[in-house]
């Protein structure tokens, strides 16, 4: 941590009887020439959709996260530049997005809401979201593909210092990054080359971007039109490849709307049934380990826009009947008592 940086005190701890607990961002709108691909409206969307749907989910909107902890995973030559508009005109093509305040905004608050969701889901609610985010190609010095931060970069570094501050523990809180955008997480991969702490898993199509691959803990490459059973099968050796190597306190999930038929940019073949599977055994391989989970939407860039929305409900749906498990088995703390908090204390 650099000399000076204030941490913020993490939210008040939360308990299993809360409800789940998401972040928006979504009225910090990009404004993007006529025609641009970015599917911006799916955000506002997808919390209408929740909100109409899903009472048994609390939102929020997110706060912006600070230099001090964008500083966890980027540069603060980058930070400046994000923030100041001087980056040059190449890193805002290979981000994909033009500079304007509301994009740098957006992108704060982005990585804010996983650190809330994060704070959340280690409180005690056991699992929480973030509406956007998935920021998975951004690296320590530049942006990428649609993102500018890197939101689970950050929180997982940011998650391991408040661990370390409050809990008595002889390590580092061990992260699992699970990442099942249609893309690899190249940002991310590379951020944790070297940092045995964190755990980084990428399902992806092979032959899609980025074109230019880093090398993740465990990378599993699927060939274009993979369908539910190979993609499902494909999951579940990754997920017993990571419990033989890595045991991790807490789960970071990118829920990737992208490998879906209808996606235009995913070039995979699973149906809504087969990515709500796809969830289903992330939740349920966490919960039966009891380690909290904080989950991200990433990318969808579907034909019809509203097939990307179900996609993404169709996650919440999932999360909320998870959520249940670790409400049966949590009871709320008394008043002045310390509520429990799900990590491993092994961890």
């Amino acid at each position: 941590m650099a000399a000076g940086t204030q941490w913020p005190a993490p939210i008040s701890p939360l308990h299993a009887n809360a409800p789940v607990h998401a972040y928006y961002a979504d009225h910090f709108v990009l404004p993007l020439p006529s025609g641009h691909r970015f599917p911006m409206a799916k955000y506002a969307r997808l919390r209408e959709r929740l909100a109409a749907e899903l009472p048994g989910l609390c939102m929020g909107e997110a706060l912006p996260a600070s230099n001090g902890e964008l500083a966890l995973a980027h540069t603060p030559a980058y930070i400046e530049a994000v923030a100041s508009g001087s980056l040059s005109a190449a890193a805002q093509r290979e981000i994909g997005f033009p500079w304007s305040p509301a994009m740098a905004e957006r992108a704060r608050r982005s990585v804010g809401a996983t650190l809330l969701a994060c704070r959340a889901a280690m409180g005690g609610a056991g699992l929480a979201a973030n509406l956007a985010g998935g920021t998975h190609h951004a690296y320590a010095d530049k942006g990428s593909g649609f993102c500018v931060f890197n939101d689970f970069a950050v929180a997982s570094r940011l998650m391991q210092t408040e661990h370390a501050r409050t809990q008595r523990a002889r390590g580092p809180l061990r992260v699992a990054i699970v990442d099942l955008d249609v893309h690899q997480g190249n940002g991310t991969a590379r951020i944790f080359a070297h940092d045995d702490s964190v755990f980084t898993l990428s399902l992806h199509g092979a032959k899609n971007f980025p074109f230019r691959k880093e090398p993740s803990d465990l990378d599993v490459e699927l060939p274009d039109g993979c369908d539910d059973a190979a993609y499902l099968e494909a999951l579940e050796r990754a997920l017993e490849e990571l419990d033989r190597r890595f045991e991790p306190g807490l789960v970071l999930y990118l829920a990737g709307a992208d490998p879906h038929e209808g996606d235009r940019l995913g070039r995979l073949k699973l149906s809504f049934d087969g990515l709500e599977a796809r969830d289903r055994r992330v939740m349920d391989w966490a919960w039966r380990k009891r380690i909290p989970l904080a989950f991200a939407m990433g990318g969808g860039y579907g034909h019809d826009m509203e097939a990307t929305v179900q996609v993404q409900v169709n996650t919440y749906r999932t999360a909320l009947q998870y959520h249940q498990r670790w409400r049966a088995v949590t009871p709320a703390p008394a008043t002045g008592a310390t509520p429990t908090r799900w990590h491993n204390a092994a961890a």
